[in-house]
């Protein structure tokens, strides 16, 4: 199993798993490597430390057991990375509370705001002009990213 630290043309950094090396030039060739938080196919590895074994078949204790490679300049911080983490897990967190009306969203939430139909969580999409034109009817709306690796389970 070969784990890369990958990172994505937005500086998104993020962990891949692959059977080996050429599993990975691979899938990045037919474009199923991905970003999860915002989908970019444009995906370039990072230097890792790898692990290595030198202990196995060796009976010197005092080997180390690990070769540290130092980090590039662009590392992403930590704060970045649990921030990117949180919005990933809320924004998952709506699409499981939520109803996907897709298109129909403004018809619905009019509806809702009119009283014809039960008030009910739901997402979809609406133009610019719709939600503005939501706003001012007075239907709060709030416009969220709906990244790929929301919909999905990441491996």
């Amino acid at each position: 199993m070969k784990v890369l630290n990958l990172q994505c043309a937005h500086q998104h950094e993020f962990e891949g798993w692959f059977g080996s090396e050429d599993d990975f030039v691979s899938q990045l060739g037919r474009g199923l490597v991905t970003c999860p938080l915002c989908g970019d196919a444009h995906i370039h590895k990072k230097l890792s430390a790898p692990r290595l074994n030198l202990r196995s078949g060796r009976h010197d204790m005092d080997a180390p057991s690990t070769v540290s490679v130092p980090m590039s300049n662009h590392a992403q911080s930590p704060e970045l990375a649990a921030l990117q983490a949180r919005m990933l897990r809320a924004l998952r967190e709506v699409v499981a509370n939520t109803e996907d009306v897709g298109e129909r969203f403004a018809d619905e939430a009019r509806a809702m705001h009119s009283g014809e139909t039960e008030h009910r969580n739901i997402r979809g999409q609406a133009s610019p002009q719709e939600a503005l034109a939501m706003l001012e009817e007075g239907i709060e709306v709030i416009a969220l990213p709906m990244l790929p690796a929301v919909k999905e389970t990441l491996q």
